[in-house]
């Protein structure tokens, strides 16, 4: 079954933006429509604009803009596009992710121009009154712009957000108990780890004592801090202490020959001269030969399906 992400309308080809054209993100329908079932919305059409229509655009407070026509600043949007987005978080509660249109008034998530009574942008950006609702009510719901999936690590940091927090949804429906949430951890460790291992060591040192802790409430704080985490951005360094640890698992198993090898492509991996899926690869390769029962439930090794091919270019 596929995983429902929601998504700017312009961004899968319909012509819904203001002059009647589109704005589409190829990524989206080619690539990631493969596994992500999208949920377009336009909310400037939702509240009942024309297509066409004249443009909008913030003014005011950055903190807190308003939306309005470009043409005439007495017609307001405000109200309208944040209730849009208000409704539209009630009804989308089974959405595990959220691609919006860039810069947009209504859809931008980052650096919107807010223009100010002299004419000219502030210097601090806002967000598009939409996106600003319907993440306010999701806080961890997993959403990137339009235009910074074109980034390798942006890109498969979103995917990889989108997977764990479907993963969770589906954990969820299964009924929700201290074993659920200790197992799904397991399966996230190395993912964690690659993330924040800082925060890897946290969460293990306070789930040691889960059975202490009311269920719900230990499943709030757990995946709060999970999805905080995988925020951040996973870099090499990062990325090439889980590489070590899972090649520990292998230390009795392989050939000296092979260790030097596989020891070699992490390193390869460190310094930049090979992406990610490499060494992948090669320790997914020595895994099949030899299984491990706890490896094998590592969502780190496979994220995301592979032909998704997001690990190749980081």
């Amino acid at each position: 079954m596929k995983i429902k992400v929601g998504i700017s309308s312009c961004l899968l080809g319909h012509e819904v933006r203001y002059d009647g054209t589109h704005k589409h993100l190829r990524l989206a329908t080619e690539s990631l429509s493969r596994y992500f079932d999208f949920v377009a919305e336009c909310p400037e059409v939702g509240i009942g604009m024309s297509i066409p229509r004249k443009p909008i655009r913030l003014i005011g407070d950055p903190e807190k803009p308003e939306a309005v026509a470009v043409h005439d600043e007495s017609i307001n949007y405000s109200k309208a596009l944040t209730e849009c987005g208000e409704n539209k978080a009630k009804q989308f509660h089974d959405l595990s992710g959220y691609i919006f249109m860039k810069n947009s008034p209504s859809c931008g998530l980052f650096r919107v121009k807010v223009y100010q009574e002299n004419g000219y942008p502030s210097h601090t950006p806002g967000r598009g009154l939409y996106a600003k609702a319907l993440t306010d009510a999701h806080p961890l719901l997993p959403v990137e712009e339009s235009g910074r999936l074109c980034e390798p690590l942006l890109r498969e940091n979103f995917v990889t957000r989108v997977f764990a927090y479907a993963n969770w949804q589906d954990m969820l429906k299964q009924g929700l108990n201290t074993k659920a949430i200790l197992d799904f951890h397991v399966r996230y460790k190395y993912t964690l780890m690659a993330h924040s291992p800082s925060k890897y060591a946290e969460l293990g040192r306070w789930l040691a004592d889960a059975g202490n802790h009311d269920v719900d409430a230990l499943a709030e704080r757990y995946f709060t801090e999970l999805m905080t985490t995988l925020k951040s951005l996973a870099s090499r360094k990062t990325h090439t202490n889980v590489l070590m640890h899972l090649q520990g698992y292998l230390k009795k198993k392989i050939s000296s020959q092979e260790k030097q090898e596989l020891a070699g492509i992490i390193d390869q991996y460190r310094t930049a001269q090979i992406p990610l899926i490499v060494p992948i690869t090669l320790l997914r390769h020595h895994f099949n030969n030899y299984p491990d029962p706890y490896i094998n439930k590592q969502a780190y090794l496979q994220p995301y399906p592979d032909d998704l091919s997001l690990r190749n270019a980081i």
